[in-house]
């Protein structure tokens, strides 16, 4: 009976011994999330907006895009949102895109948002967060200017006022 039960705790122990190990490796190793930085060329994506159309960052070259990481349920985002709308039909035709990346929500969610604030801008769905984790997006709101040549030129996290949109949008104009 006692050569069992120490059988029984030495398994455990081992088993313990090993998930401890895994977890202080996979800790170690795991690859620390950095925010995509001013002057580098800002990681290409193909997301899908609500009607389907795939949208890839990189057939935006040439032209300057306002890529905003938001949320509906972000009272920031929804402020911001009419801003960004207002400014993107002034800028569309100037070589200014706007790109929405909605994270993690589903279609009906975001399209009731669009609706109710009858956004014209394309918004895309990343719904597994690649995209967010691949820029090291954490809090939201989160925008990125990207010039004509595929460059971040700026990082901004938090509510972004009329004015301040009006600015960065004429920052990334061709």
């Amino acid at each position: 009976m006692k050569k069992k039960r120490l059988a029984i705790r030495t398994v455990i122990l081992v088993l313990l011994a090993a998930a401890v190990a895994y977890t202080l490796y996979a800790s170690l190793t795991k690859e620390k999330r950095s925010r995509a930085g001013v002057g580098e060329i800002a990681p290409d994506f193909v997301l899908m907006d609500l009607d389907g159309t795939k949208h890839r960052l990189s057939d935006y070259k040439g032209q300057g895009v306002f890529l905003n990481f938001w949320g509906t349920w972000c009272k920031p985002c929804e402020k911001e949102m009419p801003y960004m709308n207002n400014q993107y039909k002034q800028f569309k035709d100037r070589g200014v895109q706007v790109l929405a990346v909605n994270i993690g929500e589903s279609n009906l969610a975001v399209q009731a948002f669009s609706d109710k604030y009858q956004l014209s801008f394309p918004i895309v769905l990343d719904k597994d967060r690649q995209v967010m984790n691949a820029y090291g997006v954490g809090q939201l709101p989160a925008t990125f200017l990207v010039n004509k040549e595929g460059k971040i030129v700026r990082y901004h996290t938090g509510q972004l006022t009329e004015q301040a949109v009006k600015q960065f949008m004429e920052s990334i104009e061709p």
